[in-house]
């Protein structure tokens, strides 16, 4: 591994333009992490790399590294980029294992944190190195949310997640597990009765979305979101129908090859070049033996299986595709697991006066993060729906740069 990452460090030009950095949906300083490596300064690197992206191994592992930075890098213009990617994972891990643990304890305002996903977490982190006393409240029982409960272990190894706990203690970060704000317990008014200057929303999407067709309620119909939290909990059968082709459903995909179900089939409406995944995704899951269907979409769920349609690509204005009228067939499967996105849930913004969230039940914020309610910021996919980590960071610097600017207005 190490002489993989210093080899490819090597081929690093070192560009006084880096394109790899324009690529960066965060902007971390490649080139400059690459050469500090180089330098035997790897404490260092690692320094600037948290600093800029305090998630900055787990993006090393889970982001769309062909779009982002080595899709950028100039070598990619003929022949193959820097892997970047394990570069910045080496220096990452390496300094996850050396910070420090004697971090001074808060002497500012209390802050909460609702919802320890990748938005939470970057919040927190930032925060708590200012100084500010943070609490987080996460519904489940282990912090990550998306991290934990939707990416799989085989690309995100959770012993990852539990550095980060570690980490988040040593920042005296208070964490209340199990806690759901907004329903039963606590309400957003209790939080500010207690004494915290400014709330923080990143509740991620977890209300799947429907097909809204018929047979959608069957016993062996599944929702893509609900399977990844918990895998064992599901008995898929022999043959498994998947609907939806993003990077989710590859994931439930390679996590059911991985659970011995034997016949895994996607099934797009759309053509292979059109596959809202990503090509890395989708090419492993060729290799691991899931079978894809084009130019498919169900218009009913049966006891035996899902009846799709063909469908062909819509010419006219606003794209989408057209059914071909009696295509209909049925293609039989044990299970069918509907993957086609989710929205938010709306524990908070029922019970909360004065914050309001769009048509999809997206809370509603300004460019920095503020909702309609003084007080309460938002980012990540609860404002976004559903993105990639490094845009839920990207989002939340800026969102904790205006919650410390409201609270110190306060004072």
């Amino acid at each position: 591994m190490a002489y993989h990452v210093i080899d490819e460090a090597k081929r690093c030009l070192n560009c006084k333009n880096p394109k790899c950095r324009d690529g960066c949906p965060v902007g971390t300083p490649i080139n400059t992490f690459i050469q500090m490596l180089l330098e035997g300064k790897i404490k260092d690197a690692g320094e600037l790399i948290f600093e800029n992206n305090p998630l900055s191994v787990i993006c090393s592992l889970v982001c769309y590294h062909e779009k982002q930075c080595e899709g950028h890098c100039i070598l990619n213009r003929k022949g193959s980029p820097v892997h970047i990617s394990s570069i910045e994972n080496y220096i990452s891990s390496y300094y996850l294992d050396y910070m420090k643990e004697n971090f001074p304890k808060p002497t500012k305002s209390k802050i909460a944190i609702i919802g320890s996903g990748p938005a939470g977490i970057t919040i927190a982190i930032i925060l708590a190195n200012r100084g500010y006393d943070i609490t987080i409240f996460e519904g489940n029982e282990k912090i990550g949310g998306v991290l934990t409960y939707g990416i799989p272990a085989f690309r995100l190894p959770k012993n990852i997640l539990d550095k980060y706990r570690k980490i988040l203690h040593n920042m005296h970060i208070k964490i209340r597990p199990n806690t759901i704000v907004g329903s039963g317990g606590l309400l957003m008014d209790d939080l500010f009765r207690d004494g915290y200057k400014a709330i923080f929303v990143g509740t991620g999407v977890w209300k799947p979305n429907s097909l809204k067709i018929k047979g959608e309620s069957l016993g062996h119909v599944h929702f893509a979101i609900n399977y990844l939290k918990n895998p064992d909990a599901f008995d898929l059968g022999d043959s498994l129908a998947i609907i939806g082709a993003g990077n989710v459903a590859m994931d439930v995909a390679r996590t059911a090859i991985r659970k011995n179900i034997n016949r895994v089939t996607i099934f797009s409406r759309r053509g292979e070049d059109d596959l809202t995944a990503s090509k890395h995704e989708f090419e492993y899951a060729v290799i691991e033996g899931v079978k894809f269907q084009y130019h498919k979409t169900p218009v009913e769920i049966t006891d035996d299986g899902v009846i799709f349609a063909d469908t062909v690509d819509d010419e006219t204005e606003g794209g989408g595709v057209k059914i071909i009228e009696g295509s209909e067939k049925l293609f039989e499967a044990d299970s069918v697991i509907v993957a086609v996105s989710q929205g938010p849930r709306n524990y908070i913004a029922s019970t909360t006066t004065g914050l309001d969230v769009s048509k999809k039940g997206l809370l509603i914020t300004d460019n920095t993060g503020h909702t309609t309610k003084p007080g309460i910021f938002a980012s990540g996919d609860v404002v976004t729906g559903a993105k990639t980590v490094v845009e839920a960071v990207n989002l939340s610097k800026q969102v904790a740069d205006a919650i410390e600017k409201y609270v110190m207005s306060l004072e």
